[in-house]
């Protein structure tokens, strides 16, 4: 996920190194802090599969610093995660808000919706935290006080974004939204 948020940050502008942990720091840091062990070699992978572009610039006091941009690759890259994200960018929440984060830079609202289907898809099959004889744990009938709550936090986040996918997709395919209750 770091490659797809240096990616999907650079198309929108180049950026500095530090502001592009920024960035990142902002889009998951409070779940997943990027460190520069981690950004950095990230950055040098990209720029060495011709994705990311670094060029040296005068900074604004005497030390000079490096600007990345996205190349055209880099571009056609980025799109092509986007089209068509991995399994585990559409069922794990985090990645998929990272993803859902650089989504609108896709310009074909069908492969926006497409995207979103799988991840309706995935809400919509039935899963739980814990099973009981091969049954999923309702919340209200789980004894612990703290697998109760995870299980209802869990119910309203799912019931929210389900309702925002079903707007979401309406919207992209041009249909009028079903009413909210």
């Amino acid at each position: 996920m770091l490659e797809l948020s240096i990616l999907g940050f650079l198309y929108e502008k180049p950026l500095h190194g530090y502001e592009l942990k920024e960035r990142i720091h902002g889009l998951s840091g409070h779940v997943r802090p990027v460190s520069d062990g981690a950004l950095y070699p990230a950055i040098t992978r990209l720029v060495k599969n011709g994705l990311v572009d670094s060029r040296t610039e005068p900074g604004a006091s005497a030390a000079p610093r490096r600007t990345l941009s996205l190349t055209a690759d880099g571009r056609r890259e980025l799109l092509a995660r986007l089209r068509a994200p991995k399994d585990a960018e559409i069922t794990d929440g985090q990645r998929f808000f990272t993803l859902l984060s650089f989504l609108g830079h896709l310009p074909d609202p069908a492969d926006q919706a497409a995207v979103l289907r799988r991840r309706q898809e995935f809400l919509n099959t039935p899963a739980s935290f814990f099973y009981e004889d091969g049954a999923p744990v309702v919340a209200e009938r789980e004894p612990d006080l703290f697998r109760r709550g995870m299980l209802r936090i869990a119910r309203a986040t799912g019931t929210a974004e389900k309702a925002w996918l079903t707007e979401a997709l309406a919207e992209l395919e041009g249909r009028e939204p079903p009413a909210r209750p």
